[in-house]
């Protein structure tokens, strides 16, 4: 009896001990759990936005911003053409799915200019249309005023990196002019407008700056460019004074003055060409400028930004530099390296960021991204976003939301990588294309094919400080630099 006394307290004291260690094992992990699940959480908000649902939506009432760049004396303010801070919104603005229709348009012609050459036709200039597509810049977003002629014209022109020939409409308009917000430029008032001739060199540039090589009209040089949707303009060509500032002027402006326009420019006079052709503005001023210029877009219809020549307003900006791409050279073109969402890299290879290349375009609404780089995005994206309700696809954006019953969100971070080291964080509202609270939509597309090429376009842009420096051959990125 003793020896089984002596053993059962021993056994009651072993599984007591035992069951103490297992209570302290199970608290022990669960705290780790916990910890682990808190540190998860702390590493996603660190890479996520939290907004407000009302910040993604448009105001009616202008908000300039206060960047003291915009106050510089060869800064020009850029607004949105659709927003309240233009004098060009009229209340007609087309809605979000004729957008990202014009948009695709252009996206198109941009790509079917790129993947194939096309040889320069001569056509009958008189009045026609040029038979054979000329430059792809579609109908644009943002616009800046300049001074055109002697007495001086104000004119708001939609200005673009994938363009290069400058025009505006002009009087007496021969065959047709679409309606404008200023008066419409007449040569005939200006002291300082001269024609160019037929058979100057000049005359011969037009071939590369739009694609088409037109006849003359009683000796004088006539253009004609026509656009990815359908949007043209036609007629002479012709020298000015052009006015950016009151003590930068130049005299030798070399534009297209336009006696046949029709198509989607919505108010404006007409177009500013920030490509890299000769004739374009920043070929024409590189004596000044050393083709040099800088922009930044701005967070929203409803406030404003800049475009600065000759210099960035930013001291922080961080270069990639300019890419080859032998199919053209207007585009500024980039080397694409990778991308990361809520801090996760894609891992994707870099043959499928090389196969087409990449360029940069300050007209494009929504980037197109590789199939295989844009499923990689979709997937983690929604896989981060899974919390929310799905909305039905809105045009060629597929992953929507619901957000009618939230107050504020939290959204992955996005950033993208280029050659260089350089990484460029996008703005909450370059992620998010809001068609209402309702319908709010991941703010990248695909492209059809892998052998397109990919285009970083001006939603994903906002913010930033853009610089362009083609002489040295690079681009640059300053984050916040208008709001």
């Amino acid at each position: 009896m003793a020896i089984l006394y002596f053993i059962f307290p021993i056994s009651f004291s072993l599984r007591f001990f035992l069951f103490a260690n297992f209570i302290s094992l199970c608290f022990f992990f669960s705290f780790a759990i916990l910890q682990e699940r808190n540190l998860a959480e702390r590493i996603l908000l660190h890479h996520s936005h939290t907004i407000e649902v009302s910040s993604l939506l448009p105001s009616h009432s202008c908000k300039p911003s206060t960047v003291k760049a915009v106050e510089k004396k060869t800064s020009l303010r850029v607004v949105h053409k659709h927003g309240p801070c233009s004098q060009l919104n009229q209340g007609k603005a087309p809605n979000h799915t004729e957008i990202l229709l014009q948009d695709e348009s252009r996206v198109n012609f941009i790509q079917s200019r790129l993947s194939s050459s096309r040889d320069v036709k001569e056509t009958d200039a008189a009045a026609t249309l040029p038979v054979k597509d000329g430059k792809s810049i579609g109908t644009g977003n943002y616009v800046v005023t300049v001074g055109l002629g002697t007495p001086r014209k104000d004119l708001s022109l939609i200005f673009d990196t994938g363009s290069d020939l400058n025009w505006t409409q002009c009087e007496p308009c021969v065959r047709s002019c679409y309606d404008q917000i200023e008066p419409i430029f007449d040569p005939s008032r200006s002291t300082s407008y001269t024609n160019i001739s037929c058979g100057s060199s000049l005359c011969d540039s037009l071939a590369s700056a739009t694609g088409n090589s037109l006849r003359c009209a009683s000796s004088t040089c006539v253009y004609g460019i026509q656009y990815g949707d359908s949007s043209f303009s036609i007629g002479f060509f012709g020298k000015e004074k052009l006015t950016l500032s009151p003590t930068d002027v130049f005299d030798n402006f070399y534009f297209g003055c336009g006696q046949n326009n029709q198509g989607l420019f919505r108010g404006s006079a007409g177009l500013l060409g920030l490509g890299r052709d000769p004739l374009s503005l920043v070929s024409q001023t590189a004596e000044k400028y050393n083709k040099l210029f800088s922009y930044c877009l701005p967070s929203s219809t409803s406030s404003t930004g800049f475009l600065t020549f000759g210099g960035s307003t930013s001291k922080s900006a961080k270069f990639t530099p300019l890419a080859s791409f032998p199919t053209s050279s207007s585009f500024y073109a980039l080397d694409f390296i990778d991308i990361k969402v809520g801090g996760r890299s894609l891992s994707i290879s870099q043959s499928v960021f090389s196969t087409a290349g990449a360029i940069i375009d300050s007209g494009t609404v929504i980037t197109r991204l590789p199939p295989a780089a844009y499923s990689a995005l979709r997937s983690t994206f929604r896989q981060l976003m899974n919390k929310y309700p799905r909305a039905p696809a809105l045009s060629i954006l597929d992953t929507c939301y619901d957000f009618s019953n939230y107050n504020t969100i939290t959204v992955p971070k996005i950033a993208l990588f280029f050659n260089g080291g350089v990484s460029v964080d996008v703005d909450v509202r370059g992620i998010l294309y809001a068609n209402g609270a309702s319908q709010v939509c991941l703010a990248f597309a695909g492209n059809s094919d892998a052998t397109d090429v990919l285009i970083y376009g001006n939603s994903q842009q906002k913010t930033l400080e853009v610089v362009y420096d083609a002489a040295a051959g690079k681009i640059g990125f300053a984050p916040a630099s208008c709001s």
